[in-house]
């Protein structure tokens, strides 16, 4: 804490007080009183069926499902538009499944922006939430219930199953909502959490942070750039900073294959010459005031820097495109389970994550390549959010889905046996690349759904679209699912 007698300088010029030459006392102030009323409550600024945060394209999917549902709908956005990132992803290449079309990220966000408005969604923008609880009946409700069992919903007297204390211009307010969807995105990992030693020099931006920056408030962040990560976005930002005039020193990846798309290695980096160099990452940053140069070295099988390999680069910019972590701290605070492999939370393939009447959507349970997939997650976390409120829909028994070494993750992690008979998809990633392979879901040696993929990548999320189960999984046995390789006469799904 601050001494409270300490001199302290008069506004930004650093002298004392109008009209003397030295710095003044500040005389200690007492805090003020704690409230009388300690138990005071915000005032409640909307109730409703369904309420998602996040106004992403997730979120919009989601909040329109529900309404078309016959849910009354609340969609929560911290910023002050909808559309989420896509706001700033000026690129075409979005809309190829959902639309059948290539358009750039703001086009693609306005056919739902335009669907919502026409819908009279209720959007709180600018608005900030602060935490999240649920109605004290219906956590009793599934409270010491082991997890996989029935779980009906139970509503609190006011019909809210959650209650979100949120933060606008206009004050700290209340808003409930019978089920909850999360739509909250993803974050970038940071140069701090990769490790990268030297001082802490202006011009080292995150991917995302390089693109809002040239794509929506037009400055460019350096003359002569090099990028650490081959993730989508730091190889969409070297062509787009190429063509605004940088040069691209190279982009430096430390694992031995690429982690983005092979369409972006192609037209971002090999259309433009911009040389990508595996197995090698930045070491250490040089520069006082702003980036001088960078160390690099060549990296092992366990992406560890080897000694003796280190070179100097120079360079006024680094921009770090080192992956994306899902926003999980409501799913967290509300008590649902997290994926330690995803980092999102566990959902079913209705998306209901382990807390009943909880749902979440988009890139907060993992992860997406293409904004195609995530728009329909949201669709799909939607509709069942509406049909829970309804009480068309509960937390019914679960069996886990159980991947094999061959898969890095798969979503979803569980199985709602009331739901066997709904169409659904699972998104999985293999751990390593393979050609010409079959997906497989299994329960006590009976294939209860399969699909071929001709290859399967490490960086490329598969999709298999599952339809209704020929037969009914069982409860008490986990689903697995795994990877062979195609035999002769194999079925197509």
């Amino acid at each position: 804490m601050s001494d409270p007698t300490r001199p302290v300088p008069n506004g930004r010029t650093g002298a004392g007080p109008i009209g003397a030459g030295q710095p003044t006392q500040i005389e200690p102030v007492e805090a003020p009183a704690r409230r009388a009323d300690a138990k005071w409550v915000p005032k409640t600024l909307g109730a409703y069926d369904v309420l998602v945060v996040g106004g992403g394209p997730a979120g919009l999917a989601a909040a329109i499902a529900a309404h078309d549902t016959g849910s009354k709908v609340g969609l929560i956005e911290r910023e002050g538009r909808l559309g989420g990132i896509l706001k700033q992803c000026v690129h075409d290449g979005f809309g190829t499944i959902e639309f059948k079309t290539h358009l750039t990220g703001p086009e693609y966000a306005e056919r739902f922006m335009v669907q919502a408005a026409g819908r009279g969604i209720a959007s709180h923008l600018n608005t900030f939430v602060l935490g999240a609880t649920r109605a004290a009946s219906a956590a009793a409700s599934d409270s010491g219930t082991p997890a996989g069992n029935a779980r009906d919903s139970a509503h609190s007297k006011d019909g809210a199953n959650f209650v979100l204390t949120v933060e606008n211009q206009n004050g700290i307010f209340n808003i409930k909502s019978k089920s909850l969807v999360l739509a909250t995105g993803c974050r970038e990992r940071t140069a701090r959490q990769v490790f990268i030693h030297g001082t802490r020099p202006a011009g080292i931006y995150s991917a995302g942070t390089a693109q809002y920056l040239v794509n929506v408030q037009g400055y460019l962040p350096g003359r002569k750039c090099v990028i650490l990560g081959s993730g989508d976005v730091g190889l969409i930002m070297a062509r787009r900073l190429t063509l605004e005039g940088s040069r691209v020193v190279a982009v430096y990846e430390a694992k031995p294959e690429p982690t983005g798309l092979a369409r972006n290695i192609s037209q971002c980096l090999d259309d433009y010459g911009i040389p990508l160099h595996l197995s090698h990452t930045v070491t250490r940053v040089f520069g006082d005031e702003r980036v001088e140069a960078v160390e690099i070295a060549q990296c092992d099988k366990a992406m560890k820097p080897i000694a003796g390999t280190e070179r100097i680069v120079d360079c006024d910019c680094v921009i770090v495109a080192v992956g994306l972590i899902p926003e999980n701290e409501l799913a967290e605070a509300l008590g649902a389970e997290i994926s330690v492999a995803t980092r999102g939370p566990q959902v079913d393939q209705t998306f209901q994550t382990s807390v009943p009447g909880l749902f979440a959507c988009g890139n907060c349970v993992h992860v997406h390549d293409l904004v195609d997939y995530v728009t329909e997650s949201g669709r799909v976390a939607g509709r069942s959010a509406a049909e829970y409120a309804a009480g068309r829909r509960s937390a019914g028994l679960r069996t886990p889905i159980i991947t094999s070494n061959s898969l890095l993750y798969a979503v979803p992690q569980l199985f709602d046996v009331g739901a066997a008979n709904e169409p659904f998809t699972v998104y999985f990633r293999s751990r390593n690349t393979h050609q010409d392979v079959v997906a497989r879901l299994v329960q006590n040696g009976e294939v209860l759904a399969e699909s071929r993929c001709a290859v399967v990548r490490p960086q490329q999320m598969q999709a298999m679209a599952v339809g209704t189960l020929s037969s009914v999984p069982n409860q008490n046995c986990s689903i697995n699912l795994d990877l062979s390789a195609r035999q002769p006469g194999s079925r197509k799904e």
